[in-house]
């Protein structure tokens, strides 16, 4: 696995604070933003929990959880500028490619948009596809509450605007099916270690 944490000879850092950096530079929409956080809050999650499934310690499971948040915070970082499937992700993807970021995280990306044709293999790539129409379904769940806090979401009330289709209309319900088939979860489950992966960030996310 590629290390996301290293630094090339100019000294440029691969962690997240630099996908931090790289995504405020080219995304300058607070709601993409916030998306962005909320797929990290949920893969970063995901990538807590297959490092220990592993038995990863020490600098190796931060480096392979920081992969995940760095995927995650950057899987959408060009779609302001390039927001048509000819271009979004792969004019991103490019770029990334030309700063060194690391092939793995640059496929997972690739694969997140299934027009892409780039398979996921690895369970980072799953992981970002089983998230990220979730997130941002949660996140429309949440605001459609009097309190417009995620503490408020329920995996019942999810499921039951699941099959509402005028509800969040651009959120893909085929996507979210299929991503956690392929990662080879229950729906249910998988919404609620979600939802729990957001609330423990709810403040960041606006929630």
């Amino acid at each position: 696995m590629n290390n996301c944490t290293g630094n090339d000879a100019l000294g440029n850092s691969y962690g997240r604070e630099h996908a931090w950096q790289l995504l405020t530079e080219w995304t300058l929409s607070e709601s993409l933003r916030k998306h962005a956080l909320g797929v990290e809050a949920c893969v970063t999650a995901c990538g807590e929990a297959e490092a220990g499934r592993l038995g990863l310690e020490g600098e190796a499971r931060r480096a392979f959880i920081e992969l995940y948040a760095t995927t995650a915070l950057l899987h959408d970082f060009d779609y302001e500028r390039h927001p048509t499937a000819e271009e979004h992700p792969f004019v991103g993807v490019r770029e990334l490619e030309r700063l060194g970021w690391p092939e793995e995280l640059r496929t997972a990306i690739l694969g997140h948009a299934e027009y892409s044709g780039v398979p996921r293999l690895t369970h980072l790539a799953k992981s970002l596809f089983a998230c990220d129409e979730l997130a941002g379904f949660l996140t429309a769940c949440a605001l459609v509450k009097p309190t417009k806090a995620i503490a408020d979401v329920e995996v019942a009330s999810v499921r039951k605007k699941m099959k509402d289709k005028a509800f969040a209309r651009g959120v893909n319900r085929a996507d979210i099916l299929q991503g956690v088939a392929e990662l080879g979860v229950e729906l249910d489950a998988h919404i609620g270690f979600c939802l729990e992966a957001m609330k423990r960030r709810a403040p960041e996310l606006g929630l």
